[in-house]
């Protein structure tokens, strides 16, 4: 279950991340609720530090499990703030549980309630934006959006507008006086013990390759980077120097790589004319770094391995004529002295 969450944070943090600034650090709590039968537990949640798994709590044993770099993190959640966690958790999935029930399409079945908080830590050390998100069935149900000391709240469940209210102004002073205060403590806490591990910076890997199609005719040619960290990177298809329009390029998507780096690809379907006709390039921007590549069209292979072919032919001549001129240069000396 812990890698199923895993994955399942992995896309949600993907689509909501822009909310996020570069060169800002965040911890993300999603938890899922699961009524029927499965083989997961009823109630897991993953906590992440930026996109590193850090906490995985399991409902069914009641346990929390800490993930990957674990020394000395036992200060960041003590036993108090694990409480808070559980408890408010618990208590708020009852809820929203029965809150969602009141607008249930399907009565048996496997039902999810999903959980999705995000609080951001700015580069300047001080609290960015914080977001909860709640999703029944795949469809959000409610949204909370904290930022600048003001609180935003969306609701599409059918409920009254006394309600509404009540619930806002419940939201309104947890995020101020708990949540945001606890979330920017922890954040903070496991940054001090995760800090190389976020602060990585590895370059990416920047390759422009192309491959025929047979269902059309032609080719497509794919931009492609690849084992870079941290996330954020500018990956950009040009054709004769100019960036290729978004509406033709496929792709374009940010996907995790199993070492915790990442890799993205954008394509273009073109035909065989183009490709003799245009200079593609591919260009990765990363850390303010850039990197490009060019395609190398095969007749321009074949060229540089002929070209090599007959400079190696040529240098084995002269190395044999300046064996052979030695040789035979002995062989008068000797025959001179005899």
């Amino acid at each position: 279950m812990q890698y199923k969450c895993t994955e399942s944070v992995f896309l949600i943090f993907s689509l909501v991340f822009p909310l996020a600034s570069y060169g800002s650090h965040s911890l993300w709590t999603f938890a899922t609720s699961i009524k029927g039968k499965t083989p997961f537990p009823e109630l897991s949640c993953v906590v992440m530090l930026d996109d590193v798994s850090v906490l995985y709590y399991n409902g069914d044993t009641d346990s929390f499990i800490a993930r990957g770099n674990t020394t000395a993190e036992d200060d960041v959640f003590d036993q108090g703030a694990l409480e808070i966690i559980k408890g408010h958790i618990k208590t708020a999935f009852k809820r929203r549980w029965a809150n969602a029930q009141q607008n249930l399409t399907k009565t048996d079945g496997v039902f999810t309630l999903q959980l999705l908080v995000m609080c951001e830590l700015k580069d300047d050390g001080e609290p960015g934006q914080m977001i909860a998100q709640v999703a029944f069935d795949g469809f959000t149900i409610n949204m909370v959006l904290y930022a600048d000391k003001n609180v935003t709240f969306h609701t599409n469940l059918n409920i009254s507008k006394e309600e509404k209210e009540q619930i806002f102004e419940n939201l309104k002073h947890r995020h101020k006086t708990v949540y945001q205060p606890f979330c920017y403590k922890t954040v903070k806490g496991y940054l001090e013990k995760r800090r190389n591990q976020v602060n990585r910076k590895v370059k990416p890997e920047v390759r422009l390759f192309h491959k025929a199609n047979s269902d059309s005719g032609g080719f497509h040619v794919s931009c492609l980077a690849t084992g870079f960290y941290p996330r954020h990177i500018n990956l950009t298809l040009l054709r004769d120097r100019q960036p290729v329009s978004d509406h033709e390029v496929t792709g374009g998507d940010l996907l995790p790589n199993g070492d915790g780096t990442y890799q993205m690809r954008k394509s273009l379907e073109i035909r065989e004319e183009e490709r003799e006709k245009h200079e593609y390039t591919c260009s990765a921007k990363h850390l303010g770094k850039e990197y490009h590549t060019d395609l190398a069209e095969p007749h321009r292979i074949y060229t540089w391995i002929a070209i090599g072919v007959s400079v190696l032919l040529v240098c084995a001549i002269i190395v044999g004529l300046a064996v052979y001129i030695r040789k035979r240069g002995q062989k008068d000396r000797t025959t001179v002295q005899t």
